[in-house]
């Protein structure tokens, strides 16, 4: 009975049970109309005698009368009413019914109250002769046989209903067993099939089902099927990728860490190029061996939260222009550091370089794939809550597919062979600082990024 075709079968043989009570209201009224018509037309047949006969024996009469089923008959003809067939009454006359005018709310009425009334009363029924055989005739006659025959028939009709609601449903819990629920069955065992081994493409949906609706929800159920397959693979290739830039990172720090000790000696060269460009290089090493353990500290779990401390952001920035001026080499590109000088955030030094790094490096990149000569941007101005940082570039600005998936790694790239773990690094990063990365605009004038970092310490 839980089953759904086990309460489609008992719903349905409700809804028929009541239609079939709508319909016997009006149908006990009709009988009992056809009833009282009928005894009007028998007793009318009976007066036929006396009229045959002006007079008749007792034991005639009260033949006829009880072969009509009353007491007397009453035939009106040429405005005369006359008295046709008599036997004593056993008591008065309570009602008076008159069938010539009788509307259906009327006679539904009447049949509920005789139906519902058990005493046996003496009524008067008035009606139209028929074959126009007088004006009206009037009888009088006990209630107890039509009563009777009202529950009788009430008896069949509710049997007989009961027949039918239970034949047509089980046509109907056949129908929906092959219809609905041996479809839905196999969209169950689909679902239970794929959920053993989401993996396993064999167990992807393949819509078959001819109703709509069921058509729809295997398509719906394919598609999530499709999407999670594929994001579990690619979650599976993230994690190998994880493991395999894990132990690159350690031997990669292994190796940046010896560099760092050649690099300590070429700080005390005498020759004023190595002087100028040995603390840069140092400064390179240095971040590289700390990019090299956060890698590793992120394949263990995620980024490490951030050391906050008050730093000079136009210093930040100036390492990084300074940085990415390297790459520029012989392209029209212009890196300008627009931070003013007295800029002081909460920050952790070394990830806001990354963040800054990742998105001027972006910037670069698209320039230079342009072959247009071009501009960075990085300026700063804060207000009563926030520190926010504009990265702005005169680029071709971002396609479409980049847009839709700025911030989901290995999606989210631009140039050819990018990863676009940039953005999602950045974007990680910022948040660990409480605060968010944002594209404000994009398009054939360039891009915009705007970092907006919380001043209230309820933001870190």
């Amino acid at each position: 009975m839980n089953s759904l075709s086990g309460r489609f079968l008992i719903l349905t043989t409700v809804f028929v049970m009541l239609a079939e009570v709508l319909i016997f209201v009006p149908s006990i009224a009709r009988f009992r109309e056809d009833f009282l018509l009928n005894r009007l037309e028998r007793a009318q047949i009976a007066s036929l005698a006396l009229l045959a006969d002006d007079m008749l024996a007792e034991e005639l009469e009260a033949e006829l009368l009880a072969n009509a089923g009353v007491y007397n008959v009453v035939l009106r003809r040429d405005e005369v009413r006359q008295l046709m067939l008599s036997s004593p009454i056993p008591g008065e006359v309570s009602r008076t019914f008159d069938l010539r005018h009788a509307g259906p709310w009327v006679l539904i009425r009447d049949a509920m109250l005789r139906l519902f009334t058990p005493e046996n009363e003496i009524i008067r029924v008035i009606g139209q002769p028929v074959r126009d055989a007088g004006l009206l005739i009037e009888v009088t006659m006990d209630t107890a046989p039509l009563r009777m025959a009202m529950i009788d028939y009430g008896l069949r009709i509710l049997g007989l209903s009961f027949v039918i609601s239970i034949i047509t449903a089980f046509f109907l819990f056949l129908a929906v067993r092959v219809v609905l629920v041996r479809p839905i069955k196999s969209v169950v065992g689909y679902m239970q099939r794929y959920a053993r081994a989401p993996e396993d493409a064999r167990g992807i949906i393949s819509p078959q089902s001819k109703v709509t609706e069921l058509r729809e929800a295997e398509e719906a159920l394919q598609m999530l099927q499709t999407d999670l397959t594929h994001a579990l693979k690619q979650r599976e290739r993230l994690a190998q990728l994880g493991g395999a830039v894990a132990k690159v990172s350690h031997d990669l720090r292994n190796i940046l860490t010896s560099a760092q000790l050649f690099t300590d000696r070429l700080e005390a060269s005498e020759d004023p190029l190595v002087r100028r460009m040995a603390p840069k290089l140092v400064n390179s090493i240095t971040r590289a061996v700390s990019l090299c353990e956060s890698t590793l500290a992120f394949g263990r779990a995620e980024e490490p939260a951030p050391t906050l401390t008050m730093v000079r952001l136009r210093d930040v920035a100036a390492d990084v222009v300074g940085s990415e001026a390297l790459a520029v080499d012989d392209a029209r590109i212009e890196i300008r550091n627009e931070v003013p000088e007295d800029m002081v955030l909460r920050a952790d030094p070394e990830q806001m370089f990354r963040v800054l790094m990742n998105l001027v490096r972006n910037a670069r990149q698209a320039l230079v794939a342009s072959g247009q000569p071009g501009r960075i941007i990085l300026s700063a101005r804060e207000d009563d809550d926030a520190w926010l940082i504009d990265i702005e570039d005169t680029g071709p600005g971002l396609p479409p597919r980049a847009q839709e998936n700025l911030f989901t790694p290995f999606q989210g790239g631009v140039r050819k062979g990018g990863s676009g773990l940039g953005l999602a690094i950045s974007q990680e990063l910022v948040r660990g600082h409480g605060g968010e990365l944002v594209l404000r605009r994009t398009g054939p004038d360039g891009t915009a990024f705007e970092i907006r970092l919380p001043r209230g310490d309820t933001g870190f």
